[in-house]
């Protein structure tokens, strides 16, 4: 855990790069969340980066719908979206207006409002899972579809918000294929664009994609 983050908040030039760029440098940043109950904030330990129309695993892959708008929005907003009819992952706008990329917050370990998060991930065994997994990190932070949109890099309140915190040593970041996305052939993902930080605790375990198969 660090002790003395920089709380200072991240700019909109921060996530106006490749989101290439971005997905690694988000690594040891801190996401700060204010809820009615109290502030909750997460150093960031995991990530995945989503390159839009270059990218078949990106949901603004074929182009913008209601659903990935916020994709081509500004910078620095979030696009949440709903998974398996009940889960919530939260991502980051990267890159310029209008050209959709965006990277997922995949884990992190909460360092402020543990009691709070605690309260809303009952099924974790401990404090190491309360955001460890995409899912489970929305699920800590209480963030759903509502907050679709936000602009975490505006001036004054803000529900969500990015400090700079301690980002992670470049020789301690590491990437990989991202998680369950499959790759050209269907056997798993092509890109290496999921980084971590090595030998944290709060990093979920990788799982390769698992293809469907119809019945006949």
């Amino acid at each position: 855990m660090i002790a003395t983050p920089d709380r200072t908040p991240l700019p909109r030039h921060f996530f106006d790069r490749p989101v290439l760029d971005v997905a690694p440098d988000l690594l040891g940043r801190i996401l700060l969340r204010s809820t009615p109950d109290g502030p909750i904030a997460v150093r960031i330990t995991e990530v995945e980066a989503y390159d839009g129309a270059n990218d078949p695993g990106s949901h603004a892959y074929r182009g913008r719908t209601p659903r990935t708008a916020v994709m081509f929005g500004p910078p620095g907003h979030v696009y949440v979206y709903f998974t398996y009819g009940m889960w919530h992952c939260m991502n980051l706008v990267c890159g310029p207006d209008g050209v959709a990329s965006a990277v997922l917050l995949r884990a992190g370990e909460i360092i402020e409002g543990a009691d709070l998060a605690r309260k809303r991930r009952l099924s974790a065994r401990n404090d190491r899972e309360l955001a460890k997994g995409p899912a489970r990190l929305a699920t800590a932070l209480d963030v759903d579809r509502a907050l679709d949109g936000t602009d975490a890099c505006a001036a004054g309140e803000t529900p969500l918000r990015i400090l700079t915190g301690a980002p992670a040593p470049t020789d301690q970041v590491r990437n990989g294929p991202r998680t369950g996305v499959s790759g050209d052939g269907g056997d798993g993902d092509i890109h290496p664009w999921r980084f971590w930080i090595a030998n944290d605790p709060t990093v979920s375990p990788y799982r390769a994609h698992t293809p469907r198969h119809r019945s006949s």
